[in-house]
């Protein structure tokens, strides 16, 4: 009980001083991150039926903390000097780096935990991404667009704090899909506009910044195309032939996962086009194949399918993303098991504290935070009740 208050103390006895003048407004970078972060990813858990509402709400709880206390750690481990942490623009940028690969966690157990399990995954979750990636700044190892630091650490750390969470019984799985589009569109146009930005924002060198762009940009061309033509395949023949809204976002979102280390490296619009069909055909194979695999074998279930969407994604950009030289290459691959040890053993830690966490209990099987009813938990989307099977 006493750990806020330590932390208000150990905030209120570390001054910050702004690099920047307090009315110089933000580069367009830092706020299409910021938008992106807020709306893009706070869309993305908006389509259970009684969970709706309270997503967005728990989201917008989830950023705000975890923005404090990323800035709080990383100016610990970048900016302090002289007794007070300098921040600037790039610790807010970086802040919601952290917040964003938050979010992605917090899908893999949306509709099962409470409030307060999401704060104490948020606590843990920050912490370790930052440890993640200051390790990796201290070796040089770049990831501008955050493949392994956001979207791979983010989807494996919900993961296994999913596979530690006691699973919800079969009927509880697939009833109760939410039914209204609103979400869907607007957080996949978010999606659309400021991702490019996203990718782009911390490149190592300033002359990479327009190749991360451009490469982003065609990966989403590419990458909706491909769930369009393997969509339909993968159906059965009962199901209406058609692309719905949650695929065509997760193309989105897939296309990105793979350009955040490989946007800067790839030097042809050819190869980003490559990439991002790659990068479209694992959402619609993976909720096909792998995710009943995930939750029947390894008793994991992936209520936002961040598997597919982010982590293997996330993967497949760590390996395009390696340079020609040797040297860097192996660098550069070796930030993938780092960050897969350091996102496995921290999930593991997290659903431990989890299940020990007051009100555990209720929310195994108690509504949904924000839901006002009193039924089951919302249900993972398991390919079967979202998807074409």
């Amino acid at each position: 009980t006493r750990l806020p208050f330590a932390l208000l103390r150990l905030v209120a006895a570390c001054p910050c001083c702004l690099q920047t003048h307090p009315s110089a407004s933000p580069p367009p970078g830092f706020r299409d991150v910021h938008l992106q972060a807020l709306l893009g990813f706070g869309f993305l858990v908006a389509f259970l039926s009684r969970y709706g509402p309270g997503s967005v709400a728990i989201s917008i709880l989830v950023v705000a903390f975890a923005i404090q206390w990323a800035v709080l750690l990383q100016g610990f481990l970048h900016q302090f000097r002289n007794g007070k942490i300098h921040m600037g623009v790039q610790s807010m940028v970086r802040a919601d780096f952290c917040a964003a690969a938050t979010l992605i966690s917090t899908g893999a157990v949306v509709g099962r935990v409470n409030p307060a399990q999401m704060l104490l995954l948020a606590l843990l979750g920050v912490t370790l991404f930052t440890l993640n990636e200051h390790i990796l700044l201290a070796t040089r190892k770049g990831d501008s667009g955050g493949s392994v630091t956001v979207h791979t650490f983010g989807a494996y750390f919900g993961l296994m704090v999913s596979r530690i969470l006691p699973q919800l019984h079969m009927d509880q799985r697939e009833e109760h899909i939410q039914t209204c589009l609103f979400p869907f569109p607007t957080g996949t146009i978010c999606l659309w506009i400021f991702w490019p930005s996203f990718t782009s924002t911390t490149t190592a060198q300033g002359s990479a910044e327009p190749w991360a762009v451009l490469n982003t940009y065609f990966s989403l061309a590419a990458s909706t195309m491909a769930t369009f033509i393997l969509s339909p395949i993968l159906c059965e023949e009962s199901t209406p032939r058609m692309v719905g809204p949650l695929l065509i976002q997760d193309a989105a979102v897939a296309a990105v996962a793979v350009m955040g280390m490989a946007g800067e490296m790839l030097v042809t619009p050819f190869g980003a086009l490559i990439a991002g069909f790659l990068a479209g055909l694992i959402p619609p194979l993976g909720f096909r194949f792998l995710t009943p695999v995930l939750c029947s074998r390894l008793k994991i279930q992936d209520t936002c399918g961040v598997h597919n969407v982010h982590g293997l994604p996330g993967m497949l950009g760590a390996f395009l993303g390696t340079r020609t030289g040797t040297a860097q290459a192996l660098h550069q691959l070796s930030a993938l098991p780092l960050t897969l040890l350091l996102a496995t053993l921290g999930g593991c830690l997290t659903g431990e504290l989890c299940l020990g966490w007051d009100g555990a209990e209720g929310a195994e099987v108690g509504a949904a935070p924000g839901a006002g009813g009193t039924g089951p938990g919302a249900v993972p989307r398991l390919g079967a009740a979202r998807r074409c099977r």
